[in-house]
Parts: structure tokens; sequence; C-alpha cells
């Protein structure tokens, strides 16, 4: 019998001009829809805090020991659902809801300038968009230096690259709750079966390696 699978799946509070997140709208929807029967969904909505992010996003990693950890964040400027690629360590300057910005404008002192993704973003994005899903995928290595890029880092170094971030474009410009949770439900799935790939990959090659 298969074994469970954990993914984490978050979005992010009001913050600015999005006083309603469509990042939290799509996640609500997406556990509304649910994913495969052998996957242990879990949500949570992020605060736009720098230090709450460093707090909270440690705790769910070990919580739940997940085999993935997606993040969706809103951005004013996407018309397609964007799968990022990496997220960077520096150039954190934007203050977050609590007007607050890290003294060293980083996310993790000494940590590597970009961490990518395990999760081969084009691949997805090729397999989601030839399933006529009715919305359009597209992939960026720019998540943009705020909450959304600093999350993903965090996660990123924390998870050794078994993690994800997805951009929607905000309510109704052009997508509603609807859309964006089916393209949630259908880019998750995608992704839990590459990283399930590349775990057996691992297993099979590590398997005599237990020893360090």
């Amino acid at each position: 019998m298969a074994t469970k699978s954990t993914v984490i799946v978050t979005g992010f509070e009001p913050f600015g001009d999005h006083t309603i997140n469509a990042s939290w709208v799509a996640v609500q929807e997406l556990e509304r829809l649910g994913l495969a029967q052998n996957v242990d969904l879990h949500v949570c909505e992020v605060p736009v805090e720098y230090q709450a992010v460093q707090s909270l996003l440690p705790y769910l990693w070990k919580q739940h020991q997940p085999q993935l950890v997606v993040h969706v964040g809103v951005s004013g400027i996407a018309t397609t659902v964007t799968l990022e690629k990496c997220g960077h360590n520096h150039g954190y300057k934007r203050v977050d809801n609590c007007s607050f910005c890290p003294d060293s404008q980083c996310c993790m002192e000494g940590g590597p300038e970009c961490i990518n993704s395990v999760i081969d973003m084009d691949l997805v994005c090729k397999r989601v968009n030839s399933s006529r899903l009715g919305v359009a995928v597209s992939v960026s290595k720019d998540a943009g230096r705020y909450l959304c890029d600093y999350t993903y880092y965090t996660s990123l170094y924390l998870g050794k690259g078994r993690s994800a971030f997805v951009h929607v474009p905000p309510l109704g410009k052009p997508y509603n709750a609807q859309d964006l949770g089916r393209a949630l439900q259908a880019i998750v799935g995608e992704m839990l079966e590459l990283v399930g790939q590349a775990e057996d990959d691992d297993h099979h090659h590590c398997s005599h390696q237990h020893a360090h």
C-alpha cells in the first residue's frame, strides 16, 4: 500500500492594496477541492511579516515533516499563474505589515545567494498547460524580493530545495477563486509526482549510504 505523503500549502494575509489576498483565497479553494487520496494536505495563512516567517516556517517543517511545501502569493503584475524557480537571499528593502525590514536586508546570513527548487518548474508548467485546464501557467526566476521571495528562500533553505512558490494574479484579473483552486490542484499534483520520483531515485541510489 502506498504511504501517505504530506504537503503543506500556504497563502498570505492581506497587505497593501490587496485587502483580499488572492493567494489565501486560492489555497482555501484548493483545500475544498482536495488532492489525491494518499496526500495529507495542510494549509496555513502566513503573515506578511519577516519575523513571523522566520519563526513559523521552521515550525511547519518540523511539525509535519512534509515531502513538499508550496507557498502561494499574489502578484499585482501577474496575468498568469507563475511558477517561481528560485528564492533569493538579499535585497529585502521593503517594510512588512509591521513596518519592519531586516537590518541586513537578507534572509539567511551566510546562506547562498540563490537556492533553486528541486522541482523542474518548466516540466510542471508544460504538463499543466497541456492539460487544457483553462488557466495559463508560466515560469519565472524572480519572486520579487518581498515576503514571497523571503518565504520561498527560507523554505528552500529549510527543506533542502523541496519547496515551490506559485504566484497568482489578483482575483478577477482574469481568474476567479475556482479557476485558481483548480490550477493549484493540478500544479501541486504534478509537483508531488516529481518529488515522489526524485525520492524513489534517492532511495535507489542511497540505500547503501546510511552509514554516515
